[in-house]
């Protein structure tokens, strides 16, 4: 019969060995380098290691034609892509630099951002265009700040999407394991930071000090401009609308108000929605689908007429209100108007008057052709619900292409 405390130290001895198996073998696999064949049994990842080097940003930006573009984006489109694609390329080698890349990985950043520069320009001049508004154009000029305020929305657009193009494209190019990137060195940033104050900051800079001068120039010389052109309009909605604002002007010593100037501005604006026909707008007859076809541009705010008021100016004897405050409290109302009615339904409804009077105008027009035949009116740009009016129907349907 077994000796029953014997088995019990076979036992204990045949899980020591294991113990000692098993930790050998993951010693040899997490800490062990390369082992016998030249096999690497290392499983830790290993991040990429940069050491951050001093360099200083080369834009490769013509302020001149930057800011040309960036007042015009309409007329200049295929040029604001360019400067698009310069822009950011700039952000992308100045990062690149300050990594200490080598060119064959500053080449492949190049190649990768082309990739995706298609639609990234889109977003880039899509959402400019939704800040800048060109039918403000007029009064920004005569305040002086058209130019620094198209700066000031290209800022705005490219620090929104700066971050992701580095970050999209430094991970494509980068061999990297869970996208870590350990750095070392002076100013130690990530590459986003990099980008956006060593970059984007200084290139906006610039751009605002040259505008700065611009619109100082413009907005005197337009005190002996005169303009006549023609134009070929279709106002079909006019707003009319009154705001006023207070600001109080303190001067203080050591915390304290010692004088304070007080003052308070409304006014009254009439403004009017419509459509520039010298952008867009033909008559065409299509036999095949019976559709008489009338093709108008997107509406747009075509004049904006704003009548300031001083209610109330109570000045202070430090006297802290200056001409400049004044010019931009009635900037500011202005733009509230216009604000207003781009986030208003006047623009549906100015299509739908179009439609209307489309149809008013044309209808007679289209019914002597047969009854066959039914109006169309399309509105050039974003897609939208489309309208039309046949003999069956009495409802003008719009329609937009």
């Amino acid at each position: 019969m077994a000796n029953p405390g014997r088995a019990g130290g076979l036992l204990k001895i045949v899980f020591v060995l294991l113990a000692v198996g098993l930790g050998g073998y993951l010693l040899l696999k997490f800490y062990g380098g390369e082992g016998s064949g030249g096999r690497n049994y290392t499983n830790i990842p290993k991040e990429y290691h940069l050491t951050y080097k001093p360099a200083d940003f080369q834009g490769q930006i013509d302020d001149e034609n930057a800011l040309a573009i960036l007042t015009n984006p309409n007329r200049y489109q295929r040029e604001f892509n360019s400067l698009v694609y310069d822009f950011n390329i700039s952000l992308l080698n100045h990062v690149a630099n300050r990594m200490g890349l080598a060119d064959v990985d500053k080449r492949n950043m190049q190649k990768e951002y082309d990739k995706h520069h298609e639609y990234i320009k889109g977003m880039y001049y899509n959402d400019f265009i939704t800040l800048k508004d060109t039918t403000s154009t007029a009064y920004k000029s005569w305040y002086g700040t058209e130019t620094g305020d198209a700066v000031e929305y290209m800022n705005e657009v490219a620090s929104k999407y700066t971050c992701f193009l580095v970050n999209l494209v430094l991970g494509s190019v980068l061999e990297t394991q869970g996208g870590a990137i350990a750095v070392k060195g002076n100013r130690v940033e990530t590459p986003c930071g990099i980008a956006l104050t060593e970059g984007l900051r200084p290139m906006i800079k610039r751009l605002q000090e040259k505008a700065a001068i611009d619109d100082f120039t413009r907005s005197k010389g337009l005190i002996q401009q005169r303009v006549e052109r023609a134009i070929a309009e279709l106002a079909t909605m006019e707003v009319e609308d009154t705001k006023a604002l207070t600001r109080s002007l303190q001067t203080k010593v050591l915390g304290y108000a010692v004088s304070t100037s007080d003052i308070e501005i409304s006014a009254m604006s009439h403004l009017k929605v419509g459509f520039d026909l010298q952008k867009a707008f033909g008559v065409d007859v299509n036999s095949k689908s019976g559709e008489v076809v009338i093709t108008l541009p997107q509406p747009e705010i075509l004049s904006l007429e704003v009548y300031p008021r001083v209610d109330k100016m109570d000045i202070g004897w430090m006297r802290e209100v200056k001409s400049n405050d004044l010019n931009r409290d009635m900037e500011a109302l202005t733009e509230a108007f216009r604000q207003d009615a781009i986030s208003s339904d006047v623009f549906s409804k100015a299509r739908q008057q179009a439609a209307d009077l489309m149809d008013t105008m044309m209808g007679p027009v289209v019914a002597s052709l047969g009854n066959k035949y039914k109006l169309r009116v399309r509105f050039q740009g974003n897609a939208n619900p489309e309208y039309s009016n046949s003999s069956n129907t009495k409802e003008p349907i719009v329609g937009y292409e």
